[in-house]
């Protein structure tokens, strides 16, 4: 079999199996709604986790040539900050709770797309570089699709809206794959873009999901479930780089 051919196979694989891991991840979200309380406090350990413990510092090392971790890091604050005042203009809005969800849930489906943008440059670095990255992807979408629809609930509480943000996640990382086949991306601008979305995880998890959490449940088991989604991510990390 052609090289050219056995990478096209391995990131059509890869594309089905993060699209179903992210399904999975969700379809229990939904099935289990009654629990959401300890979903989101899952949830939120998992997103702060991606964003502390994979995106920040594979920012830091893809823009080590060109910046500063220190302005990696301020364009992590950045993206915070974006996500803050966005997230409280929609909250003031009419329909403000409605769109507060459509934001966090598109700003993991476009996480998801740039997750199967990643898996596919990487592979334009070397197939060892492409393979870990989709080790992690796939071992994190199961909380992908989780955080997604958790996050479609706490907005709208129509689990017909977050099912449809759920096959938006699950087809994106296939999209993003697809698109890497097309262009082209210095990895200077995948730093930039990994940074501002550190910080948006970092708002959506401390910002919204630890208090919805929280007030919903306050107690030990839920102080347990974020813990043990921060866990989780640090595991899923830990293993994808030996």
């Amino acid at each position: 079999m052609q090289p050219g051919l056995s990478v096209d196979l391995f990131l059509a694989g890869a594309g089905v199996a993060t699209g179903l891991a992210t399904w999975i991840g969700g379809t229990a979200a939904l099935r289990y709604a009654g629990r959401l309380p300890l979903i989101q406090a899952f949830s939120a350990g998992a997103v702060i986790g991606v964003a502390l413990l994979d995106l920040a510092p594979e920012a830091i090392d893809l823009g080590r040539p060109w910046f500063a971790a220190g302005a990696i890091l301020s364009l992590t604050a950045a993206g915070f900050m974006i996500y803050l005042v966005v997230d409280r203009l929609l909250i003031s809005s009419e329909g403000g709770r409605a769109g507060r969800g459509h934001f966090g849930a598109g700003s993991l489906t476009l996480h998801s797309l740039l997750d199967g943008l990643g898996i596919g440059l990487g592979f334009q670095v070397s197939p060892a570089v492409g393979l870990v990255l989709a080790c992690a992807v796939l071992a994190h979408d199961l909380a992908d699709g989780m955080n997604t629809v958790t996050l479609s609930l706490a907005g709208s509480g129509a689990p017909k809206i977050a099912r449809r943000w759920l096959l938006a996640d699950a087809l994106a990382p296939a999209l993003g794959i697809a698109l890497s086949r097309l262009i082209t991306a210095p990895p200077q601008a995948l730093a930039l873009i990994l940074a501002v979305f550190s910080g948006f995880f970092l708002y959506i998890g401390a910002g919204e999901l630890l208090p919805a959490s929280w007030a919903r449940r306050p107690g030990p088991a839920t102080t347990m479930a974020t813990g043990l989604g921060l866990a989780m991510i640090w595991i899923v990390v830990r293993l994808a780089s030996t």
